[in-house]
C-alpha cells in the first residue's frame, strides 16, 4: 500500500491538492481537491469509492487536510 499526497499554492492564493492510493504497484483510488470527489482506478476501488463518498467524512477529512495542513 502506498499513499501520496501533495498541494500547490497557486499565484491567486488558491490551493490545488491531490491524494493517491496505490496497491501492489498499481493505482487504486485518488482524491482531487478541486472536485472533492474520489476516482476509482478499477472495480475493487469502486467499492471503496462508494463507501467513502456515502460516509462523506472521508472527503471532508482530506479536503481539510489538503487545504489547511
Amino acid at each position: 500500500l502506498q499513499r501520496r499526497h501533495g498541494c500547490d499554492l497557486l499565484s491567486d492564493g488558491s490551493v490545488r491538492g491531490s491524494l493517491r492510493y496505490g496497491y501492489d504497484g498499481r493505482d487504486f483510488i485518488s482524491f482531487e481537491l478541486g472536485s472533492g470527489r474520489f476516482m476509482a482506478a478499477d472495480g475493487a476501488a469502486e467499492i471503496t469509492r462508494r463507501r467513502w463518498e456515502h460516509e462523506r467524512n472521508e472527503a471532508e477529512r482530506w479536503t481539510n487536510y489538503l487545504k489547511y495542513v
